[in-house]
């Protein structure tokens, strides 16, 4: 195992906020996850399951009108003199002490954005949540361009694509206690949970969960996310190699994430009422993946042990509200409610396709005659799955969401969905002032892949083919 240290700070140190991914700490801060949890305080109540049903339901969906965007960018970093190899820890450690860092914790860009270091090197860069998508499109643009200059000043390079392309040593470069419990917990059902741990990386684009009723009600975008999502995993599918070798999937990080533990990364079961009932069962069923201890002790979990089984007294002491909260951040199904909506199924982009991502979907879910549009137009994807009733899989191992990672828009019904989304979007960027630029850059990425039965996946199936690029292209603008 790497560890990084920079300055006096170790960066395996990571900050766990709760409604945010894992932010690398600088030389500047103290990293709070230091402090683990105690055992409860003699006298303290008990966490009960209808306590942690409250609680979940009421943070993990906060209710109002929608307004706010934001969107997680990873890549990975390859050393151009040397893509095959491991990024050497010195050129790393330079890259990223070089950034511009501030605000309170000195984890932030300039424009707001968090840094952080996943287990395999990725980098991931979160925006602030911003009012609006243009708003969140221009703060993670300025922060996106220091981070890339930072990286290129060491001849490194972010590389976006579901899945690193190149045969290489995947290996944890962090030891954070958490990772080592993810990386135990996982290798006890095969060798998914590594690749996905070491060898992915995606665009999350983030939005407000929805309001009690009317065009945006939280139930109905829910449902709409849901929906989507085998369009969004079929459109943006840039992850067909996996150690140098096509693995017959579009989106093979897709596909990844579809074999590891169903009590975390599956929907939760459908729920014909209030959503947020849905996700507290599927918080409490899922197992424990690691509890936080003492420093020095592992945080390994007791194997097969629900949340639900630690309430009812199946761990080594009683939960506490903030096992709960931790617990939350461990599960990874394809849209996580973190307060606001948190849509996890789309791979990483080449240069500044996030853009078109975050574009697309904003556009679809918050412009209410984008919404009603292709609302009815993608029921058909899961007509199937509902013909099944109890006995279907959830996303993503239904039919659509298989069909989508391993076919992409090659897929007929898939194809026509993803150009009905376009359109709608289309429409949607017009009516949005300011959004001149982004509109044509959703109208470019339609012309130049689902138009033609393409996704971006494709494009590194034509490279390796050709010998042509060992990994795919940055056109950033």
């Amino acid at each position: 195992m790497l560890r990084i240290r920079l300055g006096r700070v170790d960066r395996a140190a990571i900050v766990i906020p709760r409604m945010v991914s894992p932010v690398i700490p600088t030389s500047r801060t103290t990293p709070p996850d230091r402090q683990s949890a105690p055992p409860p305080p003699t006298g303290v109540t008990p966490l009960t399951e209808s306590g942690a049903r409250s609680h979940v339901s009421g943070v993990c969906f906060k209710i109002g009108p929608p307004s706010l965007v934001g969107v997680e960018v990873e890549w990975f970093v390859h050393d151009d003199r040397c893509p095959t190899r491991p990024v050497q820890p010195e050129l790393l450690h330079a890259a990223l002490e070089s950034l511009p860092l501030g605000g309170p914790d000195g984890t932030s860009l300039p424009s707001g954005s968090r840094l952080t270091l996943e287990p395999g090197g990725q980098v991931e860069l979160s925006s602030p949540p911003a009012t609006g998508l243009l708003a969140c499109v221009d703060d993670t643009r300025r922060d996106l361009t220091a981070l890339r200059a930072a990286f290129a000043a060491q001849g490194l390079r972010l590389t976006g694509t579901g899945t690193d392309p190149l045969a290489r040593p995947r290996r944890m470069v962090l030891d954070h206690p958490r990772y080592l419990a993810m990386e135990r917990f996982f290798d006890s059902a095969g060798p998914w949970g590594r690749v996905m741990m070491t060898g992915t990386a995606s665009v999350q684009v983030c939005l407000d969960a929805g309001d009690t009723d009317g065009p945006h009600a939280a139930e109905r975008r829910w449902q709409l996310v849901h929906r989507l999502g085998p369009v969004l995993v079929a459109a943006f599918a840039n992850s067909p190699l996996l150690d140098g070798k096509p693995t017959g999937h579009r989106s093979t990080r897709q596909t990844v994430w579809s074999r590891m533990d169903p009590t975390r990364t599956l929907a939760p079961e459908p729920d014909h009422g209030d959503p947020r009932e849905a996700w507290a069962r599927y918080v409490l069923d899922a197992q424990v993946l690691c509890v936080q201890r003492p420093e020095g002790l592992p945080w390994t979990a007791p194997p097969d042990l629900t949340f639900r089984d630690w309430i009812r007294g199946g761990g080594e002491r009683p939960p506490t509200l903030a096992d709960l909260e931790y617990h939350c951040t461990t599960l990874f199904p394809p849209v996580r409610p973190r307060g606001h909506l948190e849509l996890r199924m789309i791979d990483a982009q080449p240069g500044d396709g996030w853009m078109v991502v975050t574009a697309l979907v904003a556009a679809l879910l918050d412009d209410p005659v984008a919404a009603d549009a292709v609302f009815a137009a993608l029921e058909p994807l899961d007509a199937f799955d509902r013909q099944q009733g109890a006995a279907a899989p959830r996303p993503p191992r239904s039919a659509a969401w298989r069909r989508a990672a391993t076919l992409g828009v090659t897929d007929p019904e898939l194809r026509r969905a993803a150009l009905t989304c376009f359109a709608a979007a289309d429409a949607a960027l017009g009516r949005l002032p300011g959004a001149g630029r982004l509109r044509t850059a959703v109208a470019e990425f339609a012309e130049r892949y689902p138009a033609r039965g393409r996704c971006p996946a494709d494009d590194q199936l034509d490279a390796l083919r050709s010998g042509t690029r060992r990994t795919p292209p940055e056109e950033a603008s």
